[in-house]
């Protein structure tokens, strides 16, 4: 799967904006895909799911061995039916063994489909709760910033509007908070993981190559 947690999103925040009637307005501004990227639960978050996807991949390559082995024997068994030598008995009996194998193959053709597919939906699940989790504790920490700074607008310098150009055209570095933002959540003792990324596990995987079929 190609998607991860550090994606490019968009998020503006405002607040009532009961200061318009009073005149000047104080705004301020924040990247919040750099503040996402350089938290440290996002890199923490990132590494646990990685371990994830390695973990299924493994698990999913054991099984891909299985099912060329299996292929490989039943094209073994093919060769020995087109041998003029073998008695009818014999290849009564390698035909049978055969079919049984053919037959166990394509059950396990099934369970590598239905494998990857559960893989795929768990792990794009649990990006959904950690992204959304770590987004959440940024916002709570930006609105409390606002809070304290007295601010009546707030600004994604990361947004992009549907044209695709910046939300924010142009701003004075003096508005911009995203450093203190960063330092907030980053400040030792602040709290632990989110509940989000202590449930990962090998199976939450990322997407597995698909098994060649016979």
């Amino acid at each position: 799967m190609k998607k991860s947690l550090s994606v490019l999103f968009t998020l503006t925040l405002a607040l009532p904006i009961a200061a318009f009637a009073q005149g000047a307005l104080k705004i301020g501004t924040i990247d919040m895909q750099r503040a996402f990227k350089e938290y440290n639960k996002t890199k923490e978050a990132e590494v646990k799911i990685n371990d994830a996807k390695n973990a299924a991949k493994k698990e999913y390559d054991d099984r891909a061995e299985a099912y060329k082995k299996a292929l490989d024997e039943i094209n073994n068994l093919n060769k020995q039916l087109e041998s003029a030598a073998l008695s009818a008995d014999k290849k009564t009996q390698t035909a049978k063994e055969r079919d049984d194998k053919i037959a166990n193959i394509k059950n396990m053709e099934r369970e590598i489909s239905d494998f990857r597919q559960t893989r795929e939906r768990q792990l794009q699940e649990q990006l959904m709760r950690v992204r959304e989790g770590i987004v959440k504790e940024i916002t709570d920490v930006v609105i409390e910033k606002v809070k304290t700074k007295n601010l009546d607008f707030v600004l994604d310098k990361s947004g992009m509007s549907i044209n695709g150009v910046p939300v924010v055209m142009y701003a004075p570095d003096n508005v911009d908070f995203t450093n203190e933002i960063i330092d907030t959540l980053n400040k030792p003792g602040r709290g632990g993981t989110p509940a989000s990324t202590r449930k990962t596990s090998a199976s939450s995987s990322a997407t597995p190559a698909r098994a060649a079929k016979p």
